[in-house]
């Protein structure tokens, strides 16, 4: 099996086995997803998702949360791990927000990432899953898999970005960002599969005898 019939397998293996991709992250605005995504960084969507309800009771909108203690800020999020840098850039986000785009989320990549806190992936996530434009956020679990399944050699989650949109169909990057990550959740764990024990990997990767080691994001 080359490449290109790696990808073209991949993409229906996951569209059957996960045809609906909701959103890990709770959230009812493009504000409390971008919050959202930027708690979870370093931390799983299940503790995200534990701790957004306070903090959103407090504040669920730039405005609000502009008014609020970085102090207090960081007493509710200290569960999510980072929260002095977290709070800090929440409370410095949401001022940017309501001064300089009248308390909306830009939907742009280059503004969101002038945002504190905000990288490309934290960018990528809420222009795919907020505003519906074609993005791959490169998490863990896709960096892994994509060299598990050889779809990608990437040393760094840049290049991997790289490989991935070039290899599937614009069209289906949205949905297969979350339906990697649900499977790399689910099947091809970290330290459960080496690149030869899940579905996927017996299939793209028949035959080896070698377990496949993966470059660290």
């Amino acid at each position: 099996m080359n490449k290109e019939e790696r990808f073209l397998y991949i993409n229906k293996e996951l569209q059957k086995l996960y045809p609906k991709t909701p959103i890990p992250l709770d959230h009812d605005s493009l504000y409390t997803l971008l919050v959202a995504v930027l708690l979870s960084a370093q931390c799983t969507d299940v503790r995200v998702n534990q701790v957004t309800p306070k903090l959103f009771a407090l504040a669920d909108n730039p405005f609000d949360m502009s008014k609020v203690k970085t102090s207090e800020i960081k007493k509710i999020i200290r569960p999510c791990g980072l929260s002095p840098k977290k709070s800090k850039a929440i409370s410095e986000l949401s001022k940017i927000l309501c001064k300089k785009y009248d308390g909306e989320v830009p939907e742009c990549f280059e503004a969101l990432e002038e945002l504190p806190g905000v990288g490309h992936k934290t960018a990528s996530v809420v222009m795919s899953q907020g505003f519906n434009h074609p993005a791959f956020p490169i998490d863990t679990h896709i960096h892994r898999l994509a060299q598990r399944w050889r779809l990608s050699k990437g040393k760094n989650v840049k290049q991997t970005e790289k490989d991935l949109k070039k290899g599937f169909p614009e069209k289906d990057w949205n949905r297969l960002h979350l339906q990697i990550i649900f499977y790399g959740r689910e099947f091809c764990t970290a330290r459960g599969c080496d690149g030869r024990v899940c579905s996927i990997c017996k299939v793209v990767n028949e035959g080896r005898k070698s377990p496949i080691i993966t470059n660290k994001a």
